[in-house]
């Protein structure tokens, strides 16, 4: 911290400390604020705003309806404005490549670092990639192109909000699936493995906002053909504290993205202390000893969910804590929302992660 604190210029999609996807976001932003002596935000959209006292947040408007055009418009008299007012060392644009592009042109003296997780291509990824001075994501393969401006971070999971219960859940034994309800996410994989076994499901969630509910009236059919209606659960929409709570009350959790997707919704899981299933091998390195008993070979692999569940459920209270606790170490130590901030940090100073990473 004995640094000259950064001034830095932030891209995000949604601001809003309510919003049931993104709210983390502000969590973020705040854990930066510390090492910087101003942030200003240039946000698709605004919502309630929690954010510390060096940090201005700046919306483009969709919040307002506004239309494609007008908002662009918005961007650059907002960031014309900014410019004018303030230098900066350096722009951070998170999961708004779209807003790297159309900065880079009025950014040409500020090196740009560009935060993607996710393994859609895009010709504006594409693009960005080429005007940032970095990327970086998760995990190295959580980033769809291959190029050597890519550095790989973590996750930032708040370890202080995403704890272990005071008392571990044990009965009914509960089976918990945090995600969006889309057919990547693979909610129909885990009733058809779940449907013969004693536990009730869990599913955290909704469709995303402006999409179809297909899928999910497909799931509500299968879990009334398999006959498990009465133990499966659709939770909708939930907030972050409500997410947490069902982590809590939960036996196991589940999580069965597909490699690209290194989903911090099982480090959520981990952290809070639940043995989590998991099908992309990024996580090795989190599961440890426990991988033969946690991982499964594939998302869509039924049987074998099957067979870990059955393992899982039938391990002792004692046993799952402890494994649990495997995995809560393991991301407090490697994926903490303060450890993140360190590294965005480092890689926005110099262009690389801190010598002791």
């Amino acid at each position: 911290m004995s640094e000259t604190p950064l001034r830095l210029l932030l891209f995000n999609l949604v601001t809003d400390a309510d919003h049931l996807v993104l709210a983390f976001t502000t969590d973020w932003i705040n854990a930066l604020a510390p090492y910087c002596e101003y942030i200003d935000v240039v946000t698709m959209q605004v919502g309630r705003l929690a954010v510390a006292d060096n940090v201005r947040v700046f919306s483009v408007g969709r919040e307002q309806g506004y239309s494609e055009p007008r908002r662009a418009l918005e961007f650059y008299r907002i960031l014309r404005q900014l410019l004018a007012e303030r230098e900066y060392d350096a722009c951070f644009a998170h999961m708004m490549p779209l807003f790297a592009v159309m900065g880079a042109p009025l950014l040409r003296d500020i090196p740009i670092t560009t935060w993607y997780t996710h393994r859609q291509r895009s010709t504006i990824l594409r693009l960005a990639t080429m005007a940032s001075y970095r990327v970086i994501s998760a995990v190295a393969s959580s980033f769809p192109y291959d190029t050597e401006k890519l550095r790989a971070l973590g996750h930032g999971i708040d370890p202080d909000f995403f704890v272990p219960p005071a008392q571990a859940h044990d009965k009914p034994p509960r089976v918990v699936q945090v995600a969006r309800l889309t057919r990547i996410k693979n909610q129909h994989v885990l009733l058809n493995a779940a449907a013969n076994l004693d536990c009730e499901i869990v599913l955290v969630g909704d469709t995303a906002e402006g999409y179809s509910t297909h899928y999910r009236e497909e799931l509500k059919a299968l879990a009334a053909e398999l006959g498990m209606t009465d133990r499966v659960v659709f939770t909708g929409r939930q907030t972050p504290e409500q997410v947490r709570d069902w982590y809590q009350q939960a036996t196991v959790a589940i999580n069965l993205s597909p490699p690209g997707l290194f989903d911090k919704a099982a480090l959520e899981a981990m952290a809070c202390g639940l043995p989590t299933i998991v099908s992309n091998d990024a996580f090795t390195d989190l599961t440890g000893p426990q991988r033969k008993l946690l991982h499964i070979s594939t998302p869509d692999a039924t049987e074998e969910l099957r067979q870990h569940l059955m393992t899982i459920l039938a391990l002792t209270p004692l046993q799952r804590q402890q494994i649990g606790q495997q995995l809560r170490n393991g991301v407090v130590a490697h994926h903490s929302l303060q450890q993140l901030a360190k590294k965005v940090i480092s890689v926005l100073r110099t262009g690389e992660l801190p010598e002791d990473d």
